[in-house]
């Protein structure tokens, strides 16, 4: 997700740089009653990510209420979601239904890539809803103002194609790896660090790459936000009245749980010493960050965000007079 690879945007030349034409998945259980109890497991964690960043979307669509900056943000972050856990929880199903999990090389390739981008997307937009909540509290007579719609979609459309030249670009202009038919992965999908393990080609530049590419794309838009609460965490204490010290907190509460969540399992996986090989708990953890991740950001919105509450009301009562 967060690192880059030395893979060869030449599909062709990767494919004759290497024997290797397809993984083998190791997954999370070679015993058929454990894997189908975690098919039934994932296929409930994928229906609700999917039902849930879904219903945010079309409250945020439909609800003139929520047509903010930070409910904008909101729905970029939906998007990213499901379209995150749509490249490898699918796959990840109809492998657990099976004797030996085996993916194309091909396939193997865009999966890395499209949960690349997308993780790396989300990075700097959870850093776009912080400085979003820095402006609301810190700015509230300007945020009208600063926070336009023109603004917003500059935003946005900059995160985007930040996130396309620090993950793709780079993707594609790295050399080729060689596999030297090695080909069986410690993990239930493409995921990069596990593919990783098997090259056996030079990867100094690679490695470098990857430093690069984790600094912009993990740790500054993590630090950025980390300065930024720090800020809003000081014009909060000036505030006088603990009624408005409690509304500004609860504006920025789900945000916060958001960024917990998310940056906590992702530099428990990414941000650590590089092992020879994969282990278990890697594994676990990596898939905690890549498929509950996304399921919980809809039901921490949810729970805590009256907004989206009301919304959902709203929309129901519409149904049912209908």
């Amino acid at each position: 997700m967060i690192l880059n690879t030395p893979f060869s945007g030449n599909m062709e030349y990767w494919d004759n740089a290497t024997t290797v034409t397809e993984f083998v998945l190791v997954g999370l259980s070679r015993q058929p009653q454990v894997r189908a109890a975690l098919f039934f497991l994932f296929l409930v964690i994928y229906a609700v990510t999917i039902a849930g960043n879904g219903l945010i979307l079309v409250l945020i669509a439909v609800d003139s209420h929520l047509h903010t900056p930070m409910y904008f943000f909101l729905s970029n972050l939906s998007f990213i979601d499901v379209c995150y856990v749509t490249t490898s929880v699918p796959q990840m199903l109809a492998h657990f239904l099976k004797d030996k999990a085996v993916i194309p090389l091909g396939n193997c390739f865009a999966q890395m890539t499209i949960s690349l981008f997308l993780g790396v997307a989300e990075c700097f937009l959870l850093a776009v809803m912080a400085y979003d909540r820095f402006v609301a509290i810190c700015s509230p007579l300007h945020y009208s103002l600063i926070m336009n719609r023109r603004m917003c979609l500059m935003l946005a459309v900059g995160l985007w194609i930040i996130s396309f030249l620090l993950t793709i670009v780079p993707f594609f202009s790295m050399p080729a790896a060689h596999f030297c038919g090695h080909n069986v992965v410690n993990h239930v999908s493409c995921e990069i660090q596990a593919v990783l393990k098997l090259v056996c080609s030079d990867t100094h530049v690679s490695g470098l790459n990857m430093l690069i590419t984790s600094v912009f794309s993990l740790l500054f838009p993590f630090a950025f936000i980390l300065v930024t609460y720090g800020r809003i965490g000081l014009a909060v204490l000036r505030i006088s009245s603990a009624q408005g010290r409690g509304k500004a907190l609860s504006t920025c509460g789900s945000h916060l749980a958001v960024v917990g969540t998310f940056y906590g399992t992702a530099l428990a996986a990414y941000v650590k010493p590089q092992a020879k090989t994969f282990t278990d708990r890697d594994k676990v953890v990596s898939v905690f960050y890549g498929v509950v991740t996304p399921m919980l950001n809809p039901l921490i919105y949810s729970l805590r965000n009256r907004d989206v509450k009301g919304a959902l009301w709203r929309l129901v009562g519409r149904k049912v007079e209908e």
